[in-house]
């Protein structure tokens, strides 16, 4: 009767006579709004509320019972359930609360398809973001990359400081050259200016060949110079000269070699108050901060964050071989809170953790890193909350055999029926049955 009565164009509905068989269509079916009983045989419509929350907390959960309290009314709402309508439940009243869920699911199609087009749109030279920050930095990147010489990134670690200078590399007239980068934190001091200059055989103990530097290697390209603030001063002032005269002299050699490079350098110290500090110098500041660049936090471009979500769950999801449609509402409400002191970077191995241990197709709170949903009171709400499966044991073994050791607690939790494993493990059983011939369960 029901069913006759929410039928509506461009609206499935499935229906079960007992509980068990409606959590099968649950999993494999994946419906955006639940309509059940309270008291059924078997299992509880609190149970059903759980078990579909546990699998996926996006579904709207709506009980109906002819045995109402405000105690039930109030734990059915805390544990997930969008409403709580007493029997007999009024038709016409019923189809509007269904139609107003039914368009905010379409709302919600509707702002995925959004977002991807959104995400196409907001993809600049490999670098996410739609904020008006980001369309600033994208901007200046195409103003100044077609005429500099040197050039300084500034930003916090994690913020993509890298693919700027990449894009401007690719953006100049040098992109038919090579791409040099040097990490000056990674090299060691008395090996800089051969690194960078090169040396001649026999100027240095083991230098037994003619050895090119980075910048004659980078000759008609572009040298990118990362963490340039951990530079040796000596180095420096051999630096500046080359930047001045557009020439290189190898160690131990007596003439000197023209070579056109153009130059990025990035860091994230405050170059300032290291010329304060007498560990830069001032005069190669000057020289390459002609044209500054500050790439913003992640923090400071929050309104990002969902772009940059749904890019990296594309990827990642790519890359496993999962269906991942996307973040559950309290997943998106816990990461919107976190400070993001790591920035992009951060996010990035987020997204792929939660990636490689979500099986289902939404990413939950459980699926992130621990630490995220290991503080304050929201996080303790979220806990109460995931499923009631044994958590992976840090530092057991590969990811295969986490999954496997994950099976089996499910299959003893369900005394061996697969079926409630699989509600357990938030997957379809035809899923499992797969896992287990994989795992030779």
């Amino acid at each position: 009767m029901l069913a006759t009565a929410l039928a509506q164009q461009g609206v499935e509905i499935l229906t079960a006579s007992d509980p068990e068989t409606g959590l099968d269509i649950i999993h494999n079916r994946h419906p955006h709004i639940v309509l059940t009983d309270l008291v059924m045989p078997r299992m509880s419509g609190l149970e059903v509320l759980e078990r579909t929350v546990e699998f996926d907390p996006s579904i709207e959960v709506i009980l109906m019972t002819a045995h109402y309290s405000t105690e039930s009314a109030v734990e059915a709402i805390k544990k997930g359930a969008s409403d709580y309508l007493n029997k007999p439940v009024s038709i016409t009243a019923l189809r509007e609360r269904i139609g107003r869920l039914v368009d905010d699911v379409r709302k919600r199609q509707r702002t995925m398809q959004l977002e991807d087009e959104m995400l196409a749109t907001a993809e600049f030279e490999g670098i996410v973001g739609h904020s008006p920050l980001m369309w600033d930095l994208f901007s200046k990147v195409r103003r100044v990359a077609p005429h500099y010489r040197a050039i300084l990134i500034t930003g916090q670690t994690g913020t993509g400081k890298d693919l700027i200078a990449r894009a401007l590399h690719a953006l100049s007239p040098a992109n038919s050259g090579r791409y040099v980068v040097l990490n000056c934190s990674a090299v060691v001091e008395t090996l800089f200016e051969s690194e960078l200059f090169g040396h001649v055989k026999g100027s240095f103990t083991g230098a037994t060949t003619d050895k090119a530097g980075l910048f004659e290697h980078a000759h008609g390209g572009t040298l990118f110079l990362d963490e340039i603030g951990d530079m040796p001063l000596a180095t420096q002032a051999k630096l500046l000269r080359v930047l001045q005269n557009q020439e290189v002299q190898r160690v131990g050699s007596l003439t000197a070699k023209k070579v056109d490079v153009r130059v990025i350098a990035a860091t994230n110290h405050d170059l300032r108050q290291a010329i304060v500090e007498k560990r830069f110098r001032e005069d190669l500041y000057y020289r390459l901060s002609m044209v500054e660049i500050h790439v913003p936090s992640l923090a400071e471009r929050k309104e990002d964050l969902p772009l940059l979500e749904r890019h990296f769950i594309t990827r990642f999801a790519t890359q496993y071989g999962k269906q991942i449609r996307g973040l559950t509402h309290r997943a998106q409400i816990l990461l919107s809170l976190h400070a993001w002191p790591g920035n992009v970077r951060e996010l990035e191995n987020v997204i792929g953790h939660a990636c490689m241990m979500t099986m289902g197709e939404m990413i939950d709170v459980p699926d992130l890193p621990a630490y995220l949903h290991s503080k304050g009171e929201s996080a303790e709400a979220a806990a109460a909350s995931a499923p009631n499966s044994a958590p992976v044991e840090p530092g057991v073994g590969t990811l295969e055999e986490q999954e496997r050791l994950l099976i089996i607690r499910a299959l003893e939790a369900a005394g061996g029926n697969q079926s409630q494993a699989a509600r357990l493990l938030r997957i379809g059983r035809d899923a499992l049955r797969y896992k287990l011939k994989k795992h030779n369960l």
